[in-house]
């Protein structure tokens, strides 16, 4: 069994209660007639997508995207796959029943792609709540799709939970209790700035970074910490953070965005981090979205909720 997480807003407009209501999930890039076709290999069926929407760019970055979220959809979700479907402060889920379709008459509303499916939980909603740090983190791909495999148990566990309506265990309310208290000491605690920088430095550490620093004030080119880890043990992993230490009001802006990925270029970053003790804008996540299509640079937004929740889970390490 395989597990994706999936946006279902094609031309940013919401599908969700149609998809619920259909027994459906639904994905865009309609005028890209011609996927359905088991024949086409990945370069041919690239070039259909970018032949619809991209054939003036320079650069295979928006095509290559998109065509990867449409293979996903297409080639590589299969009966009885799990598919997350984030929606607000919730998340629904969906067991895959059958091949993708394309529907001509949903062309006009860049609805055409579509896989019916089963809705788990009675179609109803469980709050994201239940579910732990990675997979909040998996949900909040900028993209359309992303991969969940690896967080199958995760799923299953929330599903559990949210199924059975047993009241919420010892267990999950005292780790919420904690990450409450947590979230109110990283926004009204002893803490500064600096010091929400070494709190992030030791995370990556008791994360597994083989290395992490604090960027100083005077070398900031826009990452104010830098961790390398290494994949398989091997190949070097460099991840660069924006810190910002800010209560939830103003929310993080789209300039700091671009701050990061001016430290990006700097420090040759595979991925980004902005990670705020506050919120996001709309904006902001709009921007992180662009910077994926656009450049192929992977930005991850971690607010204020989600970090207690990752210190909760996984320690600080040393003070």
């Amino acid at each position: 069994m395989q597990a994706f997480v999936l946006r279902i807003a094609p031309s940013e407009i919401d599908r969700v209660p149609e998809a619920l209501e259909n027994n459906q999930l639904i994905i865009g890039w309609a005028d890209a007639e011609g996927l359905l076709d088991d024949q086409l290999d990945w370069a041919a069926f690239r070039q259909v997508v970018r032949d619809s929407y991209y054939r003036d760019d320079k650069t295979l970055h928006r095509a290559g995207a998109a065509a990867g979220h449409m293979w996903r959809f297409i080639r590589e979700m299969a009966r009885g796959d799990l598919v997350v479907v984030p929606y607000g402060s919730n998340f629904y889920v969906a067991e895959v029943a059958g091949d993708a379709i394309y529907l001509p008459e949903k062309s006009s509303e860049d609805s055409a792609y579509r896989r019916p499916v089963n809705w788990l939980n009675a179609k109803q909603p469980i709050p994201r709540a239940y579910a732990k740090s990675a997979l909040i983190s998996r949900m909040k791909v900028q993209g359309t799709s992303a991969s969940a495999t690896d967080l199958l148990d995760e799923i299953r566990e929330c599903l559990e939970v949210a199924s059975s309506g047993a009241t919420p265990s010892f267990h999950s309310d005292f780790q919420s209790s904690l990450v409450e208290r947590a979230l109110n000491e990283l926004r009204h605690g002893r803490i500064d700035s600096f010091g929400f920088e070494n709190l992030i430095k030791n995370l990556f550490r008791s994360l597994g970074a083989k290395e992490a620093r604090v960027v100083p004030r005077n070398q900031d080119k826009g990452a104010d910490v830098v961790a390398t880890f290494l994949v398989a043990e091997t190949f070097p992993l460099i991840v660069a953070v924006q810190a910002k230490h800010w209560q939830p009001e103003p929310p993080v802006d789209r300039h700091v965005i671009d701050q990061l990925v001016s430290g990006m270029e700097a420090e040759a970053a595979d991925l980004g981090m902005v990670i705020t003790t506050g919120t996001y804008s709309d904006d902001a996540s709009r921007a992180a979205k662009e910077y994926l299509e656009n450049a192929g640079m992977k930005i991850e937004l971690v607010d204020g909720e989600q970090f207690a929740k990752m210190i909760i889970e996984h320690g600080i390490g040393e003070s």
